[in-house]
């Protein structure tokens, strides 16, 4: 399919449609690097739970200084129409990997932000001769296991139940003003269009539905990523929705997961709670950038 051009200049890109395997669309922004026909990996970015897009705009321009990058959003976020059927972690995953078989062979480096970590592990495993690495900023991950605690399912609950609520008020997007505020002009504008509706939520408690149980499962039978080069990106600080305990459970977590990655490195970005990419966009883009350059070493 050839692309769409969108607004001019956008920092983002310019709009590329995908078409998935049950024919769906997903609406992607695509930065085509410093030259088309050179050796750098394909830099994809998958956003957290209930996030668009815009969510990478900090990050994205400036890895594509270095390489193609592709940001998108997932069905029923942003601007990518709902999906009819179930939004399960394995669906999700086909859908990436419908992406990068748009974009072509690769290589590629998978960058996902919280619930979106557990999504690009669960794609590369399934293709890992054509990933080149992945970087995890703040990833659910099932080694914490807080996560599967019923105090945490309740309180993923009510907070969805809120936001639906917000969202149909029109006031979801001043309790995340934080997020978008950072961002530039047009991805703010973006953000403030499509990243806080009720279609957004609904999305995300579609998706609520299954991810935990589909989580929990991976502490069986985990993503298997031999061979491919992980990079942990952990936030040093509670906010968030996570207090202490929680963020110690994560970071111990993230610290486990970079250990048995091979091989793995674990980077704590000391200044940040859980929006790494918003408050310390810098840690996440010289993490990618080791990885485009292949000088990325384990520690």
């Amino acid at each position: 399919m050839a692309p769409t051009v969108g607004t001019a200049h956008h920092v983002q890109g310019s709009t590329e449609w995908v078409t998935t395997r049950d024919g769906r669309t997903l609406h992607t922004m695509v930065l085509p690097g410093p030259g088309a026909g050179g050796e750098a990996p394909t830099v994809v970015f998958e956003a957290g739970a209930a996030a668009t897009r815009s969510s990478w705009a900090l990050v994205q321009p400036a890895v594509g200084d270095l390489a193609r990058t592709v940001v998108y959003d997932r069905s029923g976020l942003g601007r990518s129409p709902a999906d009819p059927g179930s939004r399960t972690l394995h669906h999700m995953a086909d859908d990436l990997e419908d992406l990068l078989d748009h974009f072509g062979p690769g290589p590629y480096i998978l960058v996902g932000h919280s619930a979106g970590g557990p999504l690009v592990r669960l794609a590369a495993s399934r293709r890992p001769e054509r990933i080149s690495g992945l970087v995890l900023v703040d990833p659910t991950d099932e080694g914490a296991e807080v996560l599967f605690s019923p105090t945490f399912r309740r309180a993923e609950r009510v907070v969805i139940a809120v936001n639906l609520l917000l969202a149909r008020i029109g006031l979801l997007g001043r309790l995340y003003g934080s997020v978008a505020r950072p961002l530039p002009e047009d991805a703010r504008r973006d953000m403030a269009r499509d990243g806080f509706t009720v279609g957004v939520v609904r999305a995300h408690r579609a998706q609520a539905r299954t991810y935990l149980d589909e989580l929990a499962a991976f502490r069986d039978t985990p993503p298997d990523l031999t061979g491919v080069p992980v990079t942990v990106i952990s936030g040093g600080l509670t906010g968030n929705g996570m207090n202490k305990a929680v963020r110690r459970a994560a970071n111990e977590a993230h610290a486990r997961s970079a250990t048995a990655a091979s091989p793995g490195k674990h980077v704590v970005a000391a200044r940040s709670g859980h929006y790494v990419t918003i408050t310390e966009p810098d840690v996440v883009i010289e993490e990618i950038g080791l990885l485009v350059t292949g000088t990325s070493t384990p520690r």
